[in-house]
Protein backbone atom coordinates (compact mmCIF):
# COMPACT_ATOMS: atom_id res chain seq x y z
CA UNK A 1 0.00 0.00 0.00
CA UNK A 2 1.49 3.62 -1.27
CA UNK A 3 1.78 5.40 2.32
CA UNK A 4 3.37 8.80 1.17
CA UNK A 5 5.01 10.51 -1.31
CA UNK A 6 8.55 11.64 -0.06
CA UNK A 7 10.19 13.33 -2.94
CA UNK A 8 8.82 15.49 -6.44
CA UNK A 9 10.80 16.43 -9.44
CA UNK A 10 11.43 19.47 -11.29
CA UNK A 11 13.47 19.86 -14.09
CA UNK A 12 16.16 22.66 -14.01
CA UNK A 13 18.88 23.94 -17.00
CA UNK A 14 21.25 25.06 -14.43
CA UNK A 15 21.81 23.49 -11.12
CA UNK A 16 23.24 26.33 -9.43
CA UNK A 17 20.53 29.11 -10.88
CA UNK A 18 17.82 26.75 -8.90
CA UNK A 19 19.77 26.08 -5.98
CA UNK A 20 19.77 30.13 -5.50
CA UNK A 21 16.19 30.67 -6.21
CA UNK A 22 15.24 27.87 -3.58
CA UNK A 23 17.39 27.96 -0.79
CA UNK A 24 18.52 31.82 -0.98
CA UNK A 25 15.34 33.34 -1.88
CA UNK A 26 12.71 30.83 -1.17
CA UNK A 27 14.44 29.53 2.02
CA UNK A 28 14.15 26.08 1.63
CA UNK A 29 16.99 24.08 3.20
CA UNK A 30 19.18 21.40 1.69
CA UNK A 31 18.68 18.03 2.08
CA UNK A 32 20.90 16.34 -0.20
CA UNK A 33 24.00 17.79 -2.13
CA UNK A 34 26.13 15.05 -3.53
CA UNK A 35 27.76 13.97 -6.19
CA UNK A 36 27.87 10.78 -7.23
CA UNK A 37 30.46 8.73 -9.58
CA UNK A 38 29.18 9.62 -12.91
CA UNK A 39 29.37 13.65 -11.79
CA UNK A 40 25.88 13.61 -11.55
CA UNK A 41 24.66 15.90 -8.54
CA UNK A 42 22.34 14.45 -6.57
CA UNK A 43 20.44 18.07 -4.79
CA UNK A 44 17.12 17.82 -3.29
CA UNK A 45 15.90 20.58 -1.04
CA UNK A 46 13.12 20.93 1.74
CA UNK A 47 10.31 23.32 1.76
CA UNK A 48 11.10 25.40 5.74
CA UNK A 49 8.00 23.43 7.33
CA UNK A 50 7.52 20.77 5.43
CA UNK A 51 11.19 18.34 5.86
CA UNK A 52 9.47 15.52 4.80
CA UNK A 53 9.28 16.47 1.17
CA UNK A 54 12.22 16.13 -0.62
CA UNK A 55 12.60 18.47 -4.05
CA UNK A 56 14.99 16.87 -6.22
CA UNK A 57 16.37 19.49 -8.49
CA UNK A 58 17.24 17.82 -11.44
CA UNK A 59 19.03 19.54 -14.50
CA UNK A 60 17.68 17.83 -17.76
CA UNK A 61 20.58 18.17 -19.76
CA UNK A 62 23.44 16.37 -17.53
CA UNK A 63 24.58 13.39 -19.64
CA UNK A 64 23.95 11.31 -17.05
CA UNK A 65 20.23 11.82 -17.63
CA UNK A 66 20.55 10.49 -21.45
CA UNK A 67 19.38 7.18 -22.21
CA UNK A 68 22.23 5.07 -23.52
CA UNK A 69 22.80 1.21 -23.55
CA UNK A 70 23.98 1.32 -20.39
CA UNK A 71 21.81 3.42 -18.63
CA UNK A 72 18.21 2.72 -20.43
CA UNK A 73 16.02 3.97 -17.69
CA UNK A 74 17.62 7.51 -19.18
CA UNK A 75 15.85 10.03 -21.34
CA UNK A 76 16.51 9.98 -25.13
CA UNK A 77 18.04 13.19 -26.39
CA UNK A 78 15.05 14.14 -28.24
CA UNK A 79 13.09 13.88 -25.05
CA UNK A 80 15.48 15.85 -23.20
CA UNK A 81 15.44 19.06 -26.09
CA UNK A 82 12.02 18.79 -25.68
CA UNK A 83 12.10 19.30 -22.17
CA UNK A 84 14.98 22.11 -22.74
CA UNK A 85 12.54 24.15 -25.09
CA UNK A 86 9.89 23.99 -22.62
CA UNK A 87 12.02 25.13 -19.54
CA UNK A 88 13.37 27.99 -21.94
CA UNK A 89 9.89 29.00 -22.37
CA UNK A 90 8.94 29.03 -18.61
CA UNK A 91 5.75 27.04 -19.17
CA UNK A 92 6.21 24.46 -16.61
CA UNK A 93 3.97 24.73 -14.20
CA UNK A 94 4.97 22.81 -10.99
CA UNK A 95 2.70 23.27 -8.05
CA UNK A 96 1.33 25.49 -5.04
CA UNK A 97 3.20 27.40 -2.39
CA UNK A 98 1.48 28.00 0.53
CA UNK A 99 2.09 31.45 2.47
CA UNK A 100 0.76 32.83 5.54
CA UNK A 101 0.38 36.38 3.93
CA UNK A 102 0.10 36.42 -0.14
CA UNK A 103 0.58 40.19 -0.55
CA UNK A 104 3.68 40.36 1.94
CA UNK A 105 5.33 37.90 0.52
CA UNK A 106 4.78 39.07 -2.72
CA UNK A 107 6.29 42.52 -2.15
CA UNK A 108 9.36 40.77 -0.18
CA UNK A 109 9.99 38.04 -2.87
CA UNK A 110 9.81 41.01 -5.51
CA UNK A 111 12.38 42.89 -3.92
CA UNK A 112 14.46 39.68 -3.89
CA UNK A 113 14.24 39.98 -8.42
CA UNK A 114 11.68 37.26 -8.39
CA UNK A 115 9.45 37.85 -11.44
CA UNK A 116 5.61 37.53 -10.90
CA UNK A 117 2.49 37.26 -14.14
CA UNK A 118 0.75 40.16 -12.15
CA UNK A 119 0.09 41.05 -8.82
CA UNK A 120 -1.66 38.97 -5.68
CA UNK A 121 -5.35 38.69 -6.31
CA UNK A 122 -8.80 37.21 -4.88
CA UNK A 123 -9.52 33.99 -5.95
CA UNK A 124 -12.23 31.32 -4.62
CA UNK A 125 -9.84 29.47 -2.76
CA UNK A 126 -7.82 32.20 -1.24
CA UNK A 127 -5.22 34.98 -2.68
CA UNK A 128 -3.01 34.13 -5.07
CA UNK A 129 -0.46 35.22 -7.82
CA UNK A 130 1.85 33.28 -10.11
CA UNK A 131 5.62 33.41 -9.39
CA UNK A 132 8.60 32.18 -11.74
CA UNK A 133 11.61 30.51 -10.55
CA UNK A 134 13.80 31.88 -13.39
CA UNK A 135 14.36 28.10 -13.95
CA UNK A 136 11.78 27.54 -16.24
CA UNK A 137 8.99 26.42 -13.89
CA UNK A 138 5.93 28.49 -12.59
CA UNK A 139 3.84 28.19 -9.36
CA UNK A 140 1.28 29.43 -7.29
CA UNK A 141 1.50 31.41 -4.53
CA UNK A 142 -1.24 31.14 -2.02
CA UNK A 143 -2.59 32.44 0.92
CA UNK A 144 -5.44 30.09 1.63
CA UNK A 145 -8.62 31.31 2.21
CA UNK A 146 -8.50 29.81 5.96
CA UNK A 147 -5.54 31.69 6.42
CA UNK A 148 -7.18 34.85 5.36
CA UNK A 149 -6.62 37.35 8.75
Amino acid sequence: MVTRLTHSTLYVLDQEKAFDFYVNTLGCKVNTDATMENGYRWLTVNPPEQPELEIVLMPILHKAMLKTADSPEGIDEESQQAFKLLLEKGILGAGVWHTNDCRATYEELKKKGVQFRGEPREQFYGTEVVMYDGCGNWFSLTQPKEMHK
